[in-house]
């Protein structure tokens, strides 16, 4: 495991951020708009996307291992297109992830108004994510879990992974891990039949995103489970359609390829041999990594808290009393979370700080 890049000296508490709207819900906690106040500038403010999850569904679910993981690569990971944790804090009953807002909000939402993108936009994209995936593969990190809804848009149109509640740390080899985890249409053959999986599952999952952006649903897509399952391991995806160039064809054949030892990607070089690859020809990786190319879209925005990019049946939720009250406690006990509490000593801590870090 690395260590973290930012010191661990302290924390701000939920008493230092102002609730604002819902923009995502899970099946353990919610996803809020918040403003960190500022005693200097009451009028100004960060705006974070705080992640509340409730501890007795994580430990319900035997979730324990998987959130200090997220909390780790987090704290760790420092990437143009992966979202930045700036604080971590808990309360008795929950715990609060406090991360970047992107308020051009998920790739997802893109896709079911849009319904499929053109190659120069789904290219530009895949690019933001293969160096986002490029950098997790040096640090010996899986990611396991790339899909559009973990994909945001940031204010400057650039692309940035989220999520690191399915990862895994310490892998180097090509099938250094064993649990059938992930989303099911994105899930490699390899995962599925429990054969070990290593770095060319993302690239598989990769192959897949690559594909429903260019063609509107996942390669293998069927809303029957069983049938998908027979399809990821054995059926071969649609690729007749006209709008694919020749060159998408091929890489996403060489990327959906079932055996995990022949797939784009699963060799020494990694990332670099689908950087290579003729649909990507046309792509300056020194310029998208400092975000030197315009992007397709860029959000635009009525206010600093304009939503509308989040789905609605997040945003017209109404902030319920139970919400209002977890940022009310002030309790930021430790208890059995030791090490989860985080500053990012980029942006220092202000307001309220404790230190609840148990050395």
């Amino acid at each position: 495991m690395v260590e973290d890049s930012q010191s661990r000296t302290g924390t701000v508490t939920k008493q230092d951020f102002q609730m604002l709207s819902v923009i995502g819900k899970g099946a353990y906690g919610k996803v809020l708009l918040v403003k960190k106040k500022d005693l200097q500038n009451p009028a100004g403010g960060e705006l974070y996307a705080m992640k509340v999850l409730k501890k007795s569904e994580i430990l319900k679910r035997n979730q324990v291992e998987h959130t200090m993981t997220e909390r780790r690569i987090l704290g760790t990971v420092r990437h143009p297109f992966i979202v930045k944790m700036d604080y971590a804090f808990q309360s008795e009953s929950k715990l609060f992830f406090v991360l970047e807002y992107c308020p051009g909000g998920e790739l997802f939402f893109y896709l079911s108004q849009i319904g499929r993108f053109k190659e120069d936009a789904a290219r530009f994209y895949a690019s933001n994510i293969l160096l986002a995936l490029e950098h997790l593969h040096s640090l010996h990190i899986l990611y396991r879990d790339l899909k559009p809804e973990n994909v945001l848009v940031g204010k400057d149109g650039y692309a940035k992974l989220t999520d690191f509640g399915l990862a895994k740390e310490n892998v180097a080899g090509n099938s250094d891990a064993k649990s059938l985890c992930g989303t099911a249409e994105y899930l490699s053959p390899e995962i599925l039949q429990r054969q070990g999986h290593g770095k060319a599952s993302d690239w598989w999952s990769f192959g897949a995103i690559i594909y429903e952006m260019l063609c509107g649903l996942p390669p293998f897509y069927s809303k029957d489970r069983e049938k998908l399952y027979k399809n990821i391991k054995h059926a071969d995806p649609r690729l007749d359609f006209p709008f694919l160039s020749e060159s998408a064809r091929d890489l996403l054949m060489k990327l959906l390829e079932k055996d995990p030892t022949k797939r784009l990607g699963a060799g020494e070089r990694d990332a670099q041999d689908i950087k290579e690859h003729p649909w990507f020809d046309c792509i300056n990786w020194d310029a998208i990594q400092e975000k030197k190319i315009p992007p397709p879209y860029k959000p635009q925005l009525d206010t600093a808290t304009d939503t509308k990019h989040f789905t609605q049946d997040f945003t017209g939720m109404k902030l319920s009393p139970q919400d209002v009250e977890s940022l009310k406690d002030g309790s930021a006990a430790e208890g059995g979370w030791n090490g989860f509490s985080y500053v990012n000593q980029e942006v220092g801590g202000g307001g309220a700080m404790e230190m609840d870090i148990q050395q």
